[in-house]
């Protein structure tokens, strides 16, 4: 069905298409779909259960409008976001491209959202039916990045099974600098200080850059180890790797997601995979759009996946069958459940 219409959705505006589908999502027309569980699909993870691996990734639902409806299109969890803590508009517009022959996207939408008193009223008026992440940020005009996630983490900490830390977004400027080993060490103890005061223990999950330099993933992984980070997301959107790219969008400034990221990821995850040793658990993410690429990442050590730009070139069935195809290869192959793939590549 989807691929009936999706010659029609590409005509529009890839934000103009975006803000469309969140518009259906908002209907609800998706309630009635009878959920698909597999006993051998779902995990354990920060001490509760997940349906199914695949989870939607932030900058889909920014504003925390649709995500019960994501879940009712088969998605084992939602990641709302990137939330600010002040209503911000975003990069000038256009700042979304489609590259078509590449099943990829570029974005410079710079963490629009509509601020954290406003999204966080609405999360308390439709409280999640499922596992539900919240990724957060600072304002493009903060002079304190830090105070800004600290302001986040106190609006949000008891509205979520985890909070995001995203230091990874290519389109705010200076962010990937938290990159830098005194900065995040700095952030990080900023963090579980202000988890104390507030006597909470929302595990607290750390979004990367793709980019980091290799020289860093040792330091990088001990020290979150050392602070007690939950998980550690792997990866978000790339500045880099155009040269092998077809589509003339390719030169548009902001980061690239979708297929072109998929090696790269696979192997920062196993790198990391080997750091971390279990004590922090990853979420594997770049270039996933089908069971095949689900359990290439579970190889590589990631405990659960989560999609974005697959679901725009696959559609909004994506998820449900993914865990319909992860079903019959785990079948196939003997194993018990997902756990047993994890890391054995």
């Amino acid at each position: 069905m989807y691929n009936k219409i999706r010659s029609l959705i590409f005509k529009l505006d890839p934000e103009t298409a975006h803000n469309l589908a969140i518009q259906t999502l908002k209907l609800n027309k998706f309630n009635k779909r009878k959920k698909e569980r597999n006993k051998k699909l779902s995990s354990e993870i920060f001490g509760k259960q997940v349906d199914n691996p695949i989870g939607l990734a932030a900058g889909f639902d920014k504003n925390a409008e649709v995500y019960n409806s994501i879940f009712n299109l088969g998605f084992g969890f939602v990641e709302v976001g990137t939330i600010t803590p002040l209503k911000q508009y975003g990069n000038p517009k256009p700042r979304v491209f489609r590259l078509e022959e590449d099943e990829a996207l570029i974005n410079r939408l710079g963490f629009n959202n509509s601020g954290a008193e406003n999204i966080s009223q609405r999360i308390k008026q439709n409280p999640p039916k499922g596992f539900f992440g919240i990724n957060i940020g600072p304002n493009k005009e903060s002079k304190d990045k830090i105070n800004d996630y600290l302001i986040c983490l106190k609006k949000f900490y008891n509205l979520a099974d985890y909070i995001t830390i995203n230091i990874s977004s290519p389109n705010t400027e200076n962010l990937r600098e938290l990159h830098d080993h005194e900065k995040l060490d700095n952030l990080l103890e900023s963090i579980n200080n202000e988890k104390k005061k507030l006597s909470t223990n929302v595990p607290i999950v750390v979004k990367i850059s793709p980019d980091i330099d290799e020289s860093e993933i040792d330091r990088t992984s001990e020290l979150f180890i050392n602070k007690n980070i939950s998980a550690v997301i792997i990866s978000n959107t790339t500045d880099k790797f155009r040269d092998n790219l077809k589509n003339a969008n390719r030169l548009e400034k902001g980061g690239l997601s979708g297929k072109p990221l998929s090696i790269k990821s696979d192997l920062l995850i196993q790198k990391f995979y080997k750091n971390l040793k279990g004590k922090v658990k990853i979420i594997g993410v770049g270039g996933i759009d089908s069971a095949i690429d689900v359990i290439s990442k579970l190889r590589s050590g990631a405990n659960l996946v989560q999609l974005y730009t697959g679901m725009v070139f696959k559609g909004p069935n994506i998820a449900s069958k993914i865990n319909t195809e992860l079903g019959i290869m785990i079948e196939k192959e003997g194993f018990k459940n997902l756990n047993e793939i994890v890391g054995t590549k």
